[in-house]
Parts: C-alpha cells; structure tokens; sequence
C-alpha cells in the first residue's frame, strides 16, 4: 500500500488542472458535430477518456523528462514536480507512463471500433496511425533523448494536436466528413491552446534557459513572448469571427465574444507583469477562459438551429 503523502503525490503528478484545457477540443468537435445533426454521445464519452489518458501521459512523461533534462530545478517558478521532489522515483513514473500509454493505446482503440465498426478498414488504420502520433507527441515532449520540447517545437504540437486532431479529429469520427471551413474553429481553439503553453513558457524562462530547453519565449526573449501571445489571442478570436461569418443565421453565433474582455484582461496582464511567478494565475485563468470560450462557442451555433 502506497502512503496518503505518496498517493497525492501522484495526483498531483497527473496535473488534474489541465484536463479542462484537453476536453475542450473534444467539446469544440461535438458541438461542430451538432450543429451538422450528427452528435453522437458514445463517441464523444470515449474520445473524451483517450484525451484525458493521453493527457495524464503527457503531464506524466513532462515530470519524468524535465527532471531527467535540468528544467525542474531550484529556479523553475512553477510548483515543484514529483520526481523533482523525490517523492515518486524516476523507475515509478516510468513504469507509469508505459501503463498510462497502454491505456490511451487501449481506450484509442475501442474508440475506432466504435466509430467505424468492421466498415471504413482504411480510416481505422489511419486513426490508429494518428493514435500512434498522439501517444509518441504527449512522451517525446520532454522525455527521451532528444525532446522535440527542448528545440523549442512544443508550440506547433499543441497547436496541432489540441486544433486540428482534437477538433477536427472529433468532428470526423462523429459526422464521416471534413469541410474545410471547419479548420477556423480548429485554428482557434489551436490558437488559444498554444497561449495557454506560452504563459507556461514565459513564466519557466529562466529555468528553461538554463536547461538549454529553447522554448519559443526562451528564443524570442521575454517581451516579444508577451507581443506574441498578443498574437495567438487575436488570431484565435479572428479565425472565430470569420467562422461565424461565413457560417452566419443568427446575432446568437457571436455569444462567444462575452469572453473578449476576459481575454484583453489576460493579454494585458501577461504583457505588464515582468516577476515570472506573477504569470502563475493567468495560466489557469487562460486555461478557463479558452473552455468557457468553447462553451459559448458551441451554445451560440447551435441555438439558431
């Protein structure tokens, strides 16, 4: 039996905090998937774990990497990771994030089977290909030899797989379709995932540095990092806006937009605080606005139907 310490730890460890942030592209799919007749709950339920898994796998091979590479040190800002602390050894997490990959592969699997039956073989093999990718991006990231985190890539993965496989991904396996219009969603919600990354990234800064993990801030410096997050919050709402545009029935397609000043309010703050661990708040904050963003998003399509 493992002691209550070392049971928090692990919780602690799965970084329940971000699950929220990896359902959204689950629920921006479904509420695509909707607002075309074809929702479909049981797929949603199992696209909904397979995200979860693959995220738990993520926060667990981040633990494992970043104290393997030198990123959780004494001068990382964030809270201080399991196997940083000594309370859950390297050998433990590791055995976890092969069991915790099993799991994503396994939940991934029953996913396909039940989106495309013994029917559509071809779409199979190309999700369980996608799988595959999925469950390689969420260890590769600071795990391994050469994390591709490290170079400084960690952006462009959240944009992909947050956008476009998570709702796009989710989208298809409900509908049997892909319509090019709905890469704005897609896009925006990658955009505001990728911000969520970049107050992460702005706030490690130091300790990246120092571990050689060139993240897009470390690369750009600190103050281009906040212009550019100014970036990725007006490109998410835009690609949203033209979406509706293009899509457009009702003033109720634009509720999303309630979040504006939620956004301005997180932009602002992250391009005048210049104390790292003054940046803590905002993630969470930015994390919540993004679901509640996907949440407005979603009632507002489908209200005119």
């Amino acid at each position: 039996m493992q002691s209550p310490g070392k049971m928090k730890a692990w919780v602690l460890a799965f970084r329940l905090r971000t699950l929220p942030l990896a359902l959204a592209s689950i629920g921006m799919g479904s509420f695509l998937a909707a607002t075309r007749g074809k929702f479909n709950l049981s797929v949603v339920i199992l696209c909904g774990l397979t995200t979860v898994l693959l995220q738990v796998l993520s926060n667990l091979a981040n633990d494992y990497g970043d104290s393997q590479h030198g990123a959780d040190s004494q001068h990382r800002e964030g809270p201080q990771r399991a196997v940083q602390t000594g309370v859950i050894t390297a050998a433990e997490m590791k055995k976890a994030i092969y069991l915790t990959s099993f799991l994503s592969f396994l939940s991934g699997i029953l996913l396909l089977c039940l989106a495309f039956g013994t029917s559509g073989l071809y779409l199979f093999f190309i999700f369980l290909t996608i799988g595959l990718l999925c469950i390689w991006a969420a260890v590769s990231y600071t795990a391994g030899n050469n994390p591709y985190g490290y170079a400084g890539f960690g952006d462009i993965a959240v944009f992909v797989f947050f956008g476009l496989v998570g709702v796009l991904g989710t989208y298809f396996l409900q509908t049997g379709e892909l319509e090019s219009i709905m890469l704005l969603p897609a896009f925006s919600l990658g955009f505001f995932s990728t911000g969520v990354l970049n107050i992460n990234n702005i706030r490690d800064i130091r300790s990246d540095a120092l571990a050689g993990k060139r993240s897009v801030p470390v690369r750009l410096g600190p103050q281009r990092a906040r212009i550019y997050h100014w970036f990725l919050l007006g490109a998410g709402l835009v690609c949203a806006v033209v979406y509706v545009s293009q899509q457009y029935q009702s003033p109720w397609q634009f509720l999303f937009l309630i979040t504006l000043p939620l956004f301005f309010k997180i932009g602002t703050q992250v391009y005048r605080l210049q104390q790292p661990a003054q940046l803590d708040p905002y993630l969470k904050q930015m994390a919540l606005s993004t679901m509640l963003f996907v949440l407005l998003f979603g009632i507002g399509q489908l209200l005119p139907l």
